[in-house]
């Protein structure tokens, strides 16, 4: 595959994940808990929430509990800046040295999802207006935090299948599950099934390590 039709497939996921992402901002507020979603069809809800971590919520802080979360948003921003920076040089060289096809569609879309997450992180704190209680407006240099400082905009959700463990499993006993509850956007699923598709397609995709 050429360089042109893999930079087509991270242009075409991008636009779809930052257009997505600017018209909830700009026409809703913050999906809090207990409110409705914006959309719901019981196995898909349309919602609104900012991550300011990464998968799950989870931020760096969590784990390292000395480092502050200001810092920790920074570092984790720096962190997928040189991922980015990574899966770019994989994905030229791929190209360059004729790889399959399936590998450079599942860079490219590892690749597009990693930089619109970046795009958030980077740049919505400093462009965007605050979404608590209130609809976001674009106004740069008068955003709700620095640049660097962005929260990634989440909104899609499919609780499919809900259920209760049986009483006798420990831990879990008796307590309700519902799959799949995270929310997350388009960059994330792109990462998800171009990871998806090397650890599917693995023995072709890398045959050498088959």
């Amino acid at each position: 595959m050429s360089l042109k039709k893999s930079l087509l497939i991270v242009l075409l996921i991008l636009i779809v994940d930052q257009v997505s992402k600017v018209y909830i901002k700009l026409n809703f507020p913050l999906t809090l808990y207990g409110q409705l979603p914006l959309f719901d069809l019981g196995w898909f809800k349309l919602l609104f929430i900012e991550n300011k971590g990464m998968a799950w919520g989870a931020t760096i802080n969590d784990f390292l509990p000395f480092i502050s979360e200001r810092s920790g948003k920074l570092f984790l921003t720096l962190f997928r800046i040189v991922a980015v920076t990574f899966i770019s040089y994989w994905l030229y060289d791929s190209i360059k040295k004729n790889a399959g096809k399936l590998l450079i569609i599942s860079l490219s879309m590892v690749l597009a999802g990693a930089i619109g997450n970046i795009i958030d992180s980077v740049f919505y704190g400093y462009l965007f207006t605050e979404s608590y209680y209130n609809v976001a407006q674009f106004s740069p240099g008068n955003g709700y935090e620095s640049i660097f400082h962005g929260h990634v905009v989440d909104m899609l959700q499919f609780p499919m299948l809900t259920w209760e463990w049986p009483i006798w499993l420990p831990y879990l006993g008796g307590e309700s599950f519902t799959f799949f509850e995270p929310v997350f956007n388009i960059a994330d699923s792109s990462i998800s099934i171009g990871v998806g598709m090397m650890l599917l397609f693995n023995k072709k995709i890398f045959p050498q390590n088959s």
